[in-house]
């Protein structure tokens, strides 16, 4: 917006300056709840990485246990260095890596429940019927349409 100055008068130049104010203080509340948001999921994040972290220890001990302590064949098995599981197992104690076992066998008694094929399923696999064609008036070349 390109006005001579000396047109403006005193009251209109304070409104001017009180709306770019009024857009300043806009863009800091946005730019501060950008910050609060960000690092809201900064820190669940974290948490997240924390959790699963752990699980990875767990799962980790619970397969050495179950190997007999054979961490050359549960490393050749996940294609990772035996010392590298050693090192995440170590933290872990017995009575967790028991937990982790007890759970472990809990899911493998679980009967699996089976469900039912819906009627969708069962349209998949039968025949799929073969395609019509139907002929359309004023189309060129005959005017034939594959129907569904």
């Amino acid at each position: 917006m390109t006005t001579s100055t000396a047109k403006v008068s005193a009251a209109e130049l304070r409104r001017r300056v009180r709306e770019v104010e009024a857009l300043q203080a806009k863009t800091r509340e946005l730019a501060a709840g950008n910050v609060l948001a960000a690092r809201e999921a900064a820190v669940k994040a974290a948490l997240a990485k924390e959790e699963a972290d752990v699980a990875a220890r767990e799962a980790v001990a619970a397969a050495l246990r179950l190997f007999g302590n054979d961490a050359e064949l549960v490393a050749e098995l996940l294609g990772v260095p035996a010392e590298e599981l050693e090192r995440e197992a170590k933290p872990v104690t017995a009575a967790r890596a028991k937990e982790v076992i007890e759970s472990l066998r809990a899911r493998a008694e679980r009967p699996r429940t089976r469900r039912p094929r819906t009627a969708r399923a069962a349209a998949t696999r039968s025949a799929a019927p073969a395609a019509t064609v139907q002929h359309v008036a004023g189309e060129p070349g005959g005017g034939q349409v594959d129907a569904p």
